[in-house]
């Protein structure tokens, strides 16, 4: 099979394109041959060091495929099903061996590319709008990257639950993009010296109930500051870097506000949360309230260039490898 191989942490260069001997499945995983990888924020924090990764490796953890076949002991799935997967090291390859229990079966009604590139940004957006700041109807929230992948999906699920969205992005193509998905204001980062001032201003004072922060250490002192009392700040990742070590007083004078750090795998942590998550958002692209949106797609041997794009931020949407 051919497959990208990192055999030392770096730039979007590390990643070569190579021939490796076909997977087996062992007890408990299913071989797929690989429709769709998506590529993700946390590949590049692999690739580049900042989350631990064993080498040399197979990166990606986000696809879709369709099942070749069973190792001992599977019991969900056989030859031929349509399946999608997160969190499973290794996706960047023509075969992928996937857990059972990280696998689900896509419904007729999704395409695998949709079902490749989905899954990551959609359980995210689900959590973040539903366990990690529930925000309710008449509240408004601060979504950060708009445009991007999550902050898509996010902001059309805030929406119809009744909230206010103001969302942040870098350009005024994304601005447009932003707005129609549904977010009540935004605010360019490069057109502001004081984003929290902004953010006050559209509040009438308040600052928001919630900052959605996927951006991390460019946008995290801003975040805090747009805070109204007793405010949330949902730290989800580290686009721009991560955030330095947080002196908790910092909370209290703010407000008495409230930050977390989550992640997706906590939040599908069984199979049946998994399904369950990953479910509603099938179904809400299947009836349409949902929009997914791909970005680009490469060619498997190209994942360096999509590294690069993703990084520069300037994509709206998903990017997928493509074998």
């Amino acid at each position: 099979m051919r497959a990208i191989e990192i055999r030392e942490t770096g730039g979007p260069e590390v990643q070569l394109y190579v021939e490796k001997p076909d997977p087996e499945p062992g007890e408990g995983q299913i071989l797929v041959e690989l429709a769709a990888a998506g590529v993700n924020f946390i590949d590049l924090y692999r690739r580049e060091g900042r989350y631990p990764l064993p080498v040399p490796c197979v990166p990606g953890e986000e696809g879709s495929g369709v099942v070749l076949a069973t190792g001992p002991g599977v019991s969900r799935f056989r030859p031929g099903d349509r399946v999608a997967w997160t969190t499973v090291l290794g996706s960047y390859a023509d075969r992928v061996v996937v857990p059972e229990d990280k696998a689900i079966v896509v419904p007729d009604a999704i395409d695998l590319r949709t079902a490749g590139g989905v899954l990551v940004h959609g359980m995210t957006a689900h959590f973040l709008a539903h366990d990690s700041y529930p925000a309710r109807e008449g509240e408004t929230v601060l979504v950060h990257a708009a445009a991007g992948g999550v902050g898509l999906l996010l902001t059309q699920m805030l929406k119809r639950r009744g909230v206010r969205v103001i969302g942040t992005v870098s350009t005024e193509v994304k601005e447009r993009t932003a707005r129609a998905n549904g977010a009540d204001a935004v605010i360019r980062y490069a057109e502001t010296d004081d984003l929290a001032a902004e953010v006050r201003a559209l509040t009438g004072g308040e600052g928001v109930h919630a900052v959605y922060d996927g951006v991390g250490a460019a946008t995290f002192d801003a975040s805090l500051a747009s805070l109204r009392t007793r405010g949330t700040l949902v730290l989800f990742g580290g686009a721009s870097g991560a955030v330095p070590p947080v002196d908790v007083m910092r909370l209290l004078w703010g407000g008495s506000l409230t930050l977390t750090r989550p992640y997706l795998e906590h939040f599908r942590a069984t199979v049946e949360e998994f399904e369950r998550r990953a479910g509603e958002v099938f179904r809400g692209i299947a009836d349409g309230t949902l929009t997914f949106t791909v970005a680009g797609t490469y060619p498997l041997a190209e994942a360096h260039r999509a590294h690069t794009d993703l990084a520069s931020r300037r994509t709206s949407g998903k990017l997928l490898l493509i074998p």
